[in-house]
């Protein structure tokens, strides 16, 4: 599995700051929706219930939201950069400012935990946090994160 089968390049968005986690979710509630055609209402509620089993920030400033949806047929990530970061409870107590949520289908087991150790993996490294961080172009975002597997993978 590679990032730019489950990213769109349209996916990646940089926000200058999310008021709240629930303003958060709702954001890529709606990303999700407008890309992927997937129920806004049900988008939101499944990372409100994910989240509410415990925090999907990871520290470092990064957090992996993921919920699993009914009537959806493959993987889908939105990734938001936030200029400014946002408390999220996250386990080093650090606010999160990477943001890479995913969107899988109820029954994708395998899929869904392959994906998410994938991002999981790709957000672990300092470095290209870094250029994450240093950029605004949504584009150019979409470029470090897929091209970074690519790298990795030579």
């Amino acid at each position: 599995m590679r990032l730019s089968e489950i990213l769109a390049q349209r996916a990646v968005k940089v926000l200058p700051k999310a008021s709240s986690k629930k303003r958060l979710f709702c954001d890529l509630a709606e990303v999700a929706q407008d890309l992927h055609g997937l129920d806004y209402d049900a988008a939101f509620a499944a990372l409100q219930e994910r989240e509410a089993l415990g925090t999907t920030g990871v520290g470092d400033g990064v957090a992996l939201p993921h919920a699993r949806l009914p009537d959806l047929n493959e993987v889908h990530g939105v990734f938001i950069r936030l200029e400014s970061p946002l408390d999220f409870d996250a386990m080093d107590r650090k606010p999160v400012d990477l943001i890479f949520a995913l969107f899988a289908p109820e029954g994708a087991g395998v899929a869904h935990l392959k994906a998410l150790a994938l991002v999981s993996r790709t957000l672990r490294d300092p470095g290209l946090c870094a250029k994450l961080r240093a950029n605004d172009d949504p584009s150019l975002l979409y470029t470090v994160l897929t091209e970074a597997q690519t790298a990795d993978a030579a």
